[in-house]
């Protein structure tokens, strides 16, 4: 087959670049374009038969994906369904499955027929439970690969960029690895004295990939997990081992974006957005956070917003939530509601900023809601309605809702209505 990288390349325009052109509102040379240069990916399994494609890169709406899946102590199916029902109502791009134990087939089937927006996963996880969870067969995670992408699987995080070089350069930080597939790599590497089997079989797994246009997320194994780890010597290690990767992925015909950090502190996020610029050639970055302070936990979706803003500011093109249960446990499905919405919040505050298209016209019409103290409208234009008039609800004014003023204020001393005043007075 041919992946949508490839078709861009000779010129050809998909029905997938047109459905994303439309979502855009840009012509779909530029969605072709910016594939076409490595820049954007548009993941897109052909099994994926719902699937509504988004287009990923700078000249785009920043988007954002939304983590769900159950643990080996929590959850189950049905409850994870629930939870990716609430993240696409709340706004979600992207979805990630990141489950661990039995019948995670079954499972991603059902996420794969629900969703109509694309899928990820981290493979590693279903190739160690496998094993039941002792140690990983490079053999079975290949197979896994395989499985996932037959299933109709968008795109996968890979820890390919990983070496066994890296490792004792992990070894002294303060917290060491904080990814969980990269922790399993890692592992595997000291045990057997063998380099990470992802990079070791990267044509194989790039095989996988281009038969089924999975789109590549290179995962970043070593992402700090701590404002002390941030921009140490194994994260830009293993950034350098993810350009190498990111130039053998295009050469196969295989859309690829790169992860990032992670924990870091605000003053270096733009340098670490313009490093994976240079060394990555442009690929689309995909970022957790950055959460930029370890002391907040219960409040990591509001830190990690601040990150995120700063971050889509200076380069990155897809945020992945983080929700208050970083750090804590598995997230409720109120939990990753407000996680969706903060990460959403933040996505939209970097678009304004940096002056995308038609990005600020969303303010601007909410704005004359509230002159014109249209609740209804103003309900209809919040990031979350239903919350936003919930709250309206709970204290409003006498007036109801077409009420010419909120109880901040009160009719008196609201400035809305002052300003309406010495605007009548002077015409």
């Amino acid at each position: 087959m041919t992946t949508q990288l490839e078709a861009a390349r000779t010129g050809v325009v998909t029905a997938a670049m047109e459905q994303a052109a439309r979502s855009e509102r840009v012509p779909v040379e530029t969605v072709r374009a910016a594939l076409a240069s490595g820049r954007a990916v548009l993941p897109c399994n052909p099994r994926h038969t719902s699937l509504r494609p988004a287009v990923v890169g700078r000249a785009f709406r920043t988007k954002i994906n939304a983590n769900i899946g159950r643990s080996t102590e929590r959850s189950d199916t049905a409850t994870e369904l629930k939870k990716l029902n609430v993240a696409l109502e709340a706004g979600a791009d992207f979805v990630m499955d990141l489950s661990v134990g039995p019948d995670l087939a079954e499972l991603r089937r059902a996420m794969l027929k629900a969703s109509p927006v694309a899928l990820g996963t981290v493979p590693i996880y279903e190739a160690l439970a496998r094993t039941g969870g002792t140690e990983l067969d490079p053999a079975v995670l290949l197979a896994v690969i395989g499985e996932q992408a037959g299933q109709g699987v968008d795109f996968m995080t890979l820890h390919a960029g990983i070496l066994k070089q890296h490792v004792p350069l992990a070894m002294k930080r303060l917290m060491g690895i904080a990814s969980r597939g990269g922790a399993i790599l890692a592992e595997w590497m000291s045990l057997h004295d063998e380099e990470n089997p992802l990079y070791a079989r990267w044509d194989e797994v790039l095989a996988i990939c281009r038969a089924h246009d999975v789109t590549v997320s290179l995962g970043d194994g070593l992402r700090p997990g701590c404002l002390a780890d941030a921009s140490d010597a194994a994260q830009f290690a293993e950034l350098e081992t993810l350009g190498e990767l990111v130039r053998r992925c295009r050469e196969a015909g295989v859309q690829v974006m790169v992860e990032g950090p992670g924990h870091i502190p605000f003053d270096q996020i733009q340098m670490n957005m313009e490093k994976e610029e240079a060394l990555c050639d442009g690929a689309p970055f995909y970022v957790l956070g950055p959460v930029v302070t370890d002391v907040a936990p219960g409040y990591d979706h509001i830190t990690s917003s601040i990150g995120a803003t700063a971050a889509a500011f200076h380069g990155a093109a897809l945020l992945c939530y983080v929700t208050p249960a970083e750090h804590l446990g598995l997230p409720t499905e109120r939990e990753v509601r407000e996680g969706v919405v903060a990460c959403r919040i933040a996505a939209h505050a970097a678009d304004v900023a940096r002056g995308l298209p038609g990005a600020r016209d969303w303010d601007d019409n909410m704005a004359r809601a509230r002159i014109n103290f249209d609740w209804d409208r103003q309900f209809e234009l919040a990031m979350d309605g239903p919350g936003a008039r919930t709250r309206y609800e709970q204290t409003r004014t006498a007036g109801g809702k077409n009420a010419d003023h909120c109880s901040m204020c009160g009719r008196e001393f609201c400035a809305v209505r002052t300003s309406r005043r010495i605007a009548e007075r002077g015409k």
